[in-house]
């Protein structure tokens, strides 16, 4: 005991014990303050996003949606609608929309992706909603493109047809063709059921399964100008294919035998 006491009498042992408390603060202190600065730099961009974000929204888009986002008679409300239906509608070009009608059409889009991001941030931040895909959900690569056809099939065929080269609907609408749409566009279709689509929650078709889904829409796209199968009648699949079976493979065989008949009936009388 009385060695022990010694030490700790020591001269040194109190610059000792100052210098690993202090290791011991600055360890802490590093493991720590940078994941609390990274946070409060995240923060801060998206706050700063976000004011941007409503600057360009009441130039843009609040004659029509509502000073915020609670809509009008000429726009509905953004309120829940989250940041991957503004992805989706500005990204396109849809909105601004030039005039109102039956259906929105796709078109040149005005702004930046910058700008389309910070729109996005504030239009989220009225109300949750579906948030911005990432690439590695909306990237087709190593899908499975026949599992994600079997999916289009019976989700989307009905409307755009069974390679998704769209089709008309009722009072004016119309699905349009996604050949050209960018894979991101389609994940956030899915998400969000824009204009007359449904929505398709991820309880409802899972994010693998909106994946496959873009693998295959984008598979049968690929080259539109060869189809392996022959001729694709603008790729409606077994109905068209059956009625131009029935309409002039079988009109062919009949005029085929009437010739034949009318042939022979002719040699005969002669």
């Amino acid at each position: 005991m009385k060695k022990l006491s010694a030490r700790r009498r020591h001269p040194l042992a109190a610059l000792v014990v100052l210098l690993f408390a202090l290791a011991a603060t600055g360890g802490l202190y590093t493991a720590f303050a940078p994941a609390e600065k990274a946070k409060a730099e995240q923060e801060s961009s998206q706050s700063l996003a976000i004011q941007e974000g409503k600057k360009l929204y009441q130039v843009g888009c609040s004659s029509c949606h509502g000073t915020g986002g609670q809509g009008t008679s000429d726009g509905p409300s953004l309120v829940g609608v989250g940041a991957a239906a503004v992805d989706f509608q500005v990204g396109t070009g849809r909105m601004p929309a030039q005039q109102p009608g039956a259906q929105v059409p796709r078109k040149k889009k005005i702004y930046s992706q910058d700008e389309i991001n910070q729109l996005a941030a504030y239009v989220a931040s009225l109300g949750s909603g579906p948030s911005q895909p990432t690439k590695k959900q909306y990237d087709p690569s190593g899908s499975d493109v026949a599992r994600g056809g079997e999916l289009f099939r019976t989700n989307c065929a009905q409307c755009h047809n069974f390679t998704g080269e769209g089709g008309a609907l009722t009072h004016g609408k119309f699905a349009p063709d996604l050949g050209d749409v960018d894979p991101k566009h389609i994940y956030e279709a899915m998400q969000t059921g824009p204009q007359n689509m449904p929505s398709f929650t991820d309880g409802a078709l899972p994010e693998k399964d909106k994946k496959d889904i873009v693998a295959y829409v984008k598979q049968v796209n690929s080259d539109k100008s060869e189809s392996p199968g022959g001729f694709k009648l603008g790729g409606f699949g077994p109905v068209s294919e059956g009625m131009f079976a029935w309409i002039f493979g079988l009109g062919a065989m009949i005029g085929v035998a009437v010739w034949v008949a009318a042939r022979t009936a002719k040699a005969k009388k002669s």
